[in-house]
C-alpha cells in the first residue's frame, strides 16, 4: 500500500521560514542579497524587450535599469558596461550568408542539387511567401497551391506555415546542409518575426534536436524541411488535422527516424508576421494522436505558452526515496521536511535524511524526533564532508525504485511537484528529471543547466521572473537540457546505479550533478527539465561562499576534471544555440556568435 512519512505529533521548536540571522550584519547581508536578485531580476525583463518588437519604444527603460544598478551597487556611470546593440544591430552584423565557408559552399554547389517541393496549408500562399520564394539563391524549387492533391516529384518537403517568409539563402542553406550530412531526413532552423516595414525582432534560437521540448511546441515551425520518401512512409498530409497539419505531420515524421537524422541549423531561415500563436484544440488532437501511436500513456494539454503533456502513473505509484544531506541547520531540515510533508501529493515515498556530522543539540534533538516517525530515516555519516559520498552511500541503502535528491534549503509550493517529476522519469529514455527551482521573491534560481555559461555551466533564466515564457517560451515548458541540478532531481535507481552514482572520488563538493547527468546522457538516456515542478531553493543558505583558499583550490581541481572529461559538450551543448550567449544566463545574443563558418551544427544530440 502506497504510504507517506509523518512529522513528529508533537514539534519542539516553531516552524520558521527561511534561514535565521544570527546578527545584524548577516542582516544586512542578506537584504543586499535580496535586493540584488530584484536587480537581476529587472535587468533579465529589460534583456527580454531588447529580442522583442517593442525595442524601439523602451530606451527610457534601458537607461532606468542601468541608471538603478549603478544607485544600488555604488558603480561610477564610467564604468557601467556598454550595450552590445540591439537584435537589429545584430543582424547587420552577423546574420550574412556571405560570411559561409567556401569550401562546404563549394562542396554544395557541386553535389547533386536536391529539388525542393513546397507546401502550404493555404490554397494561395502570401504575396510575401512568394516573394520570398521568387528571391531564393536556389532555384530547385516547385510550389504546390494544394498539398492534398498529390505532392510532385521532389526530393526534399518544404512546409510553410501561413504567413512565413524564407531567408534568400534558405533553400541554398539547407541544401548545403544536407550535401555535408547526408544521413539526415528531417530539418529545422531558428525564426523570427518580421513586420510590413521588413522590421527584425523576436528571435528563436531553437536547441538542436530536443524531443520533449518538441511536443511542448512545433521545432519545425514556421518552417519545417522533410525527406519526400519520409513524407510519403509517414502518409503525407492530414486532412483531419487542420489547424494543425504542420505538427502532425512532423510527428508522425519524427516516429519513423532516428534522432541522429534530425538537423537542427543554428541561422535564421524564415521569418513570421507575428510571433507564433498559442496552441489550440488542433495541435492538442494532434499530439493526443501521437500519444496513441506510439503507445504513450499520456494526454495533451494546451497552456499559455504552448503544450503539456500529462504522463500516467502506475495504479500504485513508484515508491520513492528522497534523499537530503545536512550538517545541523535544523530550521532549513524543518522548513524542507515540513513542507514535503504538508504540501507533497504524491502518496508513496520515503525520507533519508543524511547527518553528516550534526553538533547543534537544537539540530540533534529535532532529528531524533524525526527518526522517530514512520517514512522517515535519519541517517548517521560522520565522514568529512563529500556530498557525492553522502548520496551515494544513501542511495544504497533506499528502498525506492527511484530516488529523489534535495538539498536541505528546498521548501515544497507545488503539491503535485513529485507526481509530476516521477511521471516524467518513468518514462523509457529518460535519466534525469530536474525541477523549476525558485528564489523566496519568486526569480527562476534553476531552469535547466546550460553547459558553458561561464567557461562551465550555469542556470536557464536566472532571476527570470516565474510567470515570464522566457526565451523562446523555455522557461514554461518540459525539454531537455543536457543537465539539471541535484538540488532537486530524481532518477530511477537503477539508473543511478548503472552509471556509478555521483563521482566521490572526483568531484566530491562541485558539478557533480552535471557530470552524473552527461554520465546519463553518454550512456543514451536524456534528461529532463520540468516547470510544473517548482519548488522554493534558499540557494546555499547552509554552506556559505567558496572563499577559503582550501575550497578554491579544490574547486579548481573539479573544474579542470570537467573540462578534460566533458570539454566538447562544455564547447556547444546542444540543448543551448551558438547564437545566444555564454557570458549570462538570461538567453541574450552572443556577440559574436558561436557558430561554425558554414552555419551548420556539430553533429551532436542530447
Amino acid at each position: 500500500m502506497p504510504s507517506k512519512p509523518t512529522l513528529p505529533p508533537a514539534q519542539p521548536f516553531p516552524r520558521r521560514r527561511g534561514l535565521d540571522i544570527a546578527s545584524s550584519n548577516a542582516q544586512l547581508q542578506r537584504q543586499i542579497g535580496l535586493l540584488e536578485v530584484q536587480v537581476k531580476a529587472l535587468d533579465a525583463q529589460v534583456r527580454s524587450m531588447t529580442q522583442s518588437s517593442s525595442w524601439r519604444l523602451t530606451a527610457p527603460l534601458r537607461w532606468l535599469s542601468g541608471h538603478f544598478q549603478r544607485i544600488v551597487r555604488g558603480v561610477p556611470a564610467a564604468a557601467a558596461p556598454a550595450q552590445r546593440g540591439s537584435y537589429a544591430d545584430w543582424v547587420a552584423r552577423y546574420d550574412n550568408p556571405g560570411s559561409d565557408a567556401p569550401e562546404e559552399s563549394r562542396r554544395a554547389e557541386t553535389a547533386a542539387r536536391p529539388r525542393f517541393l513546397v507546401l502550404t496549408s493555404n490554397a494561395a500562399p502570401s504575396q510575401e511567401t512568394a516573394r520570398s520564394l521568387a528571391a531564393q539563391t536556389c532555384k530547385e524549387w516547385t510550389l504546390q497551391a494544394d498539398p492534398l492533391t498529390g505532392p510532385a516529384d521532389a526530393d526534399w518537403i518544404v512546409w510553410l506555415e501561413p504567413g512565413c517568409t524564407l531567408a534568400a539563402h534558405a533553400l541554398f542553406t539547407i541544401a548545403k546542409e544536407i550535401a555535408v550530412h547526408p544521413g539526415v531526413r528531417m530539418l529545422y532552423a531558428d525564426t523570427d518575426v518580421i513586420d510590413a516595414a521588413g522590421q527584425r525582432s523576436d528571435p528563436c534560437f531553437k536547441p538542436d534536436w530536443n524531443p520533449d521540448l518538441f511536443l511542448s511546441r512545433n521545432l519545425f515551425s514556421p518552417m519545417g524541411v522533410v525527406q519526400a520518401s519520409l513524407f510519403d512512409e509517414a502518409g503525407g498530409l492530414n486532412a483531419a488535422a487542420n489547424g494543425a497539419q504542420g505538427f502532425d505531420l512532423a510527428l508522425r515524421c519524427v516516429e519513423h527516424v532516428r534522432p541522429d537524422q534530425i538537423r537542427h541549423i543554428p541561422r535564421i531561415l524564415s521569418h513570421s508576421r507575428a510571433p507564433l500563436a498559442a496552441a489550440g484544440t488542433a495541435d492538442v488532437r494532434a499530439l493526443d494522436r501521437h500519444f496513441q501511436r506510439t503507445g504513450t500513456a499520456a494526454t495533451a494539454e494546451a497552456t499559455p505558452h504552448g503544450l503539456r503533456a500529462h504522463y500516467a502513473l502506475p495504479g500504485t505509484p513508484p515508491f520513492v526515496s528522497l534523499v537530503i544531506p545536512t550538517r545541523n541547520g535544523v530550521n532549513l531540515v524543518r522548513q524542507c521536511i515540513e513542507s514535503i510533508v504538508l504540501e507533497t501529493a504524491y502518496p508513496n515515498y520515503e525520507i533519508l535524511l543524511v547527518d553528516n556530522g550534526s553538533d547543534d543539540p537544537e539540530a540533534l534533538a529535532y532529528f531524533a524526533a524525526l527518526d522517530a516517525q514512520p517514512g522517515i530515516t535519519v541517517i548517521r555519516d560522520e565522514r568529512p564532508f563529500n556530498y557525492s559520498a553522502l548520496n551515494n552511500a544513501a542511495v544504497a541503502q533506499a528502498r525506492g525504485e527511484l530516488v529523489g535528491l534535495l538539498n536541505n534549503d528546498i521548501e515544497v509550493i507545488s503539491r503535485d511537484w513529485l507526481h509530476e517529476m516521477v511521471s516524467l522519469a518513468l518514462q523509457p529514455g529518460v535519466g534525469a528529471v530536474g525541477a523549476k527551482l525558485l528564489y523566496p521573491d519568486m526569480t527562476i534560481q534553476h531552469g535547466g543547466v546550460v553547459l558553458g555559461i561561464g567557461g562551465m555551466a550555469g542556470h536557464a533564466h536566472k532571476h527570470l521572473p516565474s510567470t515570464v515564457a522566457g526565451h523562446g517560451g523555455r522557461a514554461q515548458l518540459v525539454q531537455n537540457f543536457s543537465a539539471v541540478t541535484a538540488a532537486c532531481l530524481v532518477v530511477r535507481k537503477s539508473l543511478y546505479e548503472q552509471v556509478g552514482g555521483l563521482d566521490e572520488a572526483q568531484l566530491g563538493v562541485a558539478y557533480n550533478d552535471v557530470d552524473f547527468c552527461l554520465r546519463l546522457r553518454e550512456a543514451g538516456y536524456r534528461n529532463v527539465w520540468t516547470p510544473y515542478a517548482e519548488l522554493l531553493h534558499h540557494e546555499s543558505a547552509s554552506r556559505g561562499l567558496e572563499v577559503a583558499a582550501e575550497s578554491r583550490d579544490r574547486l579548481a581541481r573539479e573544474s579542470a576534471f570537467m573540462q578534460s572529461r566533458w570539454a566538447g559538450l562544455i564547447a556547444h551543448d546542444p540543448a543551448y544555440n551558438p547564437n545566444l550567449t555564454l557570458d549570462t544566463e538570461d538567453f541574450d545574443l552572443a556577440w559574436p556568435p558561436r557558430n561554425s563558418r558554414d552555419g551548420s551544427a556539430p553533429a551532436t544530440h542530447p
